[in-house]
Order: C-alpha cells, then sequence, then structure tokens
C-alpha cells in the first residue's frame, strides 16, 4: 500500500481506501457480514481511510464502519457527510441546528466522541456561497465534535468556491477515466492551497470494472436502475452521467489498453493514482474478493505517457461532449 499526505490534517491515507456507499445500500442486495469482511480484508491489507455518509443506509454504513473500529486496534481516518437527510433538500436547511443534530446523529452511529472529517454532502451550489455555513462547520470543530472538515461536490465550480474558505481541508469529487475534467483547473488550485482531493465514484459505477454488458441487469433498489437519468439524485452519480450504451462501447476501447495480469478496475484505479494532486481514489468493496482487487491497483507501476494519451483520445472521442462541460 502506498499512502499521501490528506491535506493539512497531518495524515497520511492509504492511496486506495475504502468507499462505503455500497454497503449501506441502493446498490442492490448487501448483507453485513459480508461488508464487514470487505472492511476487515482492506484494513488487511493496509488502507486506513474510510469514507461513508448518514444516508447511507439511513446510518447503516456509519455503524457497520463503528463496528469495525471496535474489532480493530489500528489507526483508521472515518469520513463521514451531512445535508442530504434534508428534506426538500434546499441550501436554507444548511444551518446551524440542522447541521449540528446531523453531526450529533452521526457521532452516535460512529460511537466516537468526534468525526474526523465531516463533509458537506453536495449540498446545492448556493451554499457554497454562504459563508455562515461554514462558520458553524468551524464552531463544530471549536467545540470538539469534528476534527476536520471538508465538501463533497458535483461540480468544479463548487470545488473551486469551497477552497476559498481556509477551513475547507478535503474536496470529494468524481474523477475517473470517464469524467477528466477536475485535472484541468481544480487540481492546480488545490495544490496551491494543500487541499486534498477524494476521487469518487472511480469505477464509475461499475462500468470502469469491464464487467458490465448489454445484457446486465440490476435490482430495483440499485441507483443504476432507477437513477440514470437523474431521477432520485444527481445524474452524474449512476454511470458518471454517462449513458449506458456509450459506456460500454468506451469500455470495449479501454480493454485493449489493460496490461496483462491487471484486471480493469485495476487499470482504472491506477490511472486516477497517476494524478498527484489526488490523494486516494475511494472504490466501493461489498465482499474482500472486490476488496482485494481494488487495494492492489495502489502498488502497480505507472502507467506510460502513450497510454494515458490513448485513454484521453477514448475519452475525447466518446465521452467528452456529453460530460466535460455539465459538471
Amino acid at each position: 500500500m502506498q499512502y499521501r499526505e490528506l491535506g493539512r490534517t497531518g495524515w497520511k491515507v492509504s492511496t486506495v481506501s475504502f468507499g462505503a456507499w455500497a454497503i449501506g445500500g441502493t446498490w442492490g442486495k448487501v448483507d453485513d457480514k459480508e461488508s464487514l469482511a470487505a472492511l476487515h480484508r482492506s484494513i488487511d491489507l493496509g488502507v486506513n481511510f474510510i469514507d461513508t455518509a448518514d444516508v447511507y443506509g439511513d446510518g447503516r454504513s456509519e455503524r457497520l464502519v463503528a463496528q469495525l473500529r471496535k474489532e480493530r486496534s489500528e489507526t483508521i481516518y472515518v469520513a463521514t457527510k451531512a445535508g442530504r437527510r434534508l428534506d426538500p433538500h434546499v441550501a436554507g436547511g444548511y444551518n446551524r441546528a440542522n447541521l449540528t443534530a446531523f453531526v450529533e446523529r452521526s457521532l452516535k452511529n460512529l460511537n466516537t466522541e468526534a468525526i474526523d472529517l465531516l463533509q458537506l454532502h453536495c449540498p446545492p451550489t448556493e451554499v457554497f456561497y454562504m459563508p455562515e455555513t461554514f462558520g458553524v462547520l468551524d464552531d463544530l470543530v471549536h467545540a470538539g465534535k469534528l476534527r476536520h472538515y471538508g465538501v463533497s461536490v458535483e461540480k468544479v465550480e463548487e470545488a473551486l468556491k469551497a477552497i476559498e474558505y481556509p477551513n475547507v481541508q478535503t474536496v470529494q469529487i468524481i474523477f475517473n477515466i470517464f469524467r477528466q475534467r477536475p485535472a484541468e483547473l481544480f487540481f492546480t488550485e488545490a495544490i496551491r492551497r494543500k487541499v486534498g482531493i477524494l476521487a469518487r465514484v472511480p469505477l464509475a459505477s461499475g462500468m470502469l470494472t469491464g464487467k458490465l454488458t448489454f445484457k446486465s441487469t440490476f435490482e430495483s433498489d440499485d441507483h443504476r436502475a432507477f437513477n440514470r437519468h437523474g431521477e432520485s439524485f444527481d445524474r452524474g452519480e449512476t454511470f458518471s452521467g454517462v449513458d449506458y450504451e456509450t459506456g460500454l462501447k468506451a469500455v470495449e476501447e479501454l480493454r485493449a489498453l489493460v496490461p496483462a495480469g491487471w484486471t480493469m478496475s485495476q487499470f482504472a484505479l491506477r490511472w486516477i493514482l497517476m494524478f498527484d494532486a489526488v490523494t486516494c481514489a475511494i472504490p466501493g468493496a461489498k465482499n474482500p474478493a472486490q476488496a482485494e482487487d481494488n487495494v492492489k491497483a495502489a502498488d502497480l507501476p505507472s502507467l506510460s505517457p502513450e497510454v494515458m494519451e490513448k485513454i484521453r483520445t477514448i475519452y475525447n472521442s466518446h465521452v467528452r461532449d456529453l460530460v466535460h462541460n455539465h459538471w
């Protein structure tokens, strides 16, 4: 396992870490025993950072992470998120009373006195222009409820605005072979301000595993079945905003570039880690085998400039016009 500094937190975190959305819900059936086994296997292999949220299974994911921490002696940094419990999910809901209540609930779920890293959970763009919201987070740090805070965003615009606030330590943003825009301006600014970057949706909802086909089906409670056009939340969260058929065509071209002995998942994760601005990728895993496959990407050799250019060409040919200027 390799480690990189997470912004200005002083933490060194595993370059392939653990995204805990799938073990909470909206990814089809999930088994808590298997989920815990996946978490334990990740820690065995050097993972020391887990990203979760209060809405993943309505606290289910946070509680599984708390159980893991209870059973392990290693230092495990845990990031969670707040805000998506709001209904309606509007900017005005990001106020002191609501944020404090969300934090208190997550503290209970995680069975801890202080949250390592709290992230605003893809709030409306207007929130990034509300300094009072970030003042509330500062107060929660001063009160000892949070150690650090950051944001999870949908758009590059939101990421750039968020890091203007001096105590935003991290930005979680969709970054993968199908979503390359963050590497342009945002990464440069994040490096300049020493802000950590968590690459979320690194495998494009499974599309970049190379395992999906035209015949693949998804359970009714899997967002890949019900959110392809943004019916429930931002369209970009599902297959990174790329329509299913186009994604499959691009994957077929990418498949030819995968080195012998690598899985396509490892190839996709290694591409992300080619960017020094990225602190870590946070793929999900529902079982130990998936966890092992993901983690191996951290120690693979660099991709050649020629392969990187071919990936860029595939992106420009199939995907760029669909996503580049949307997010």
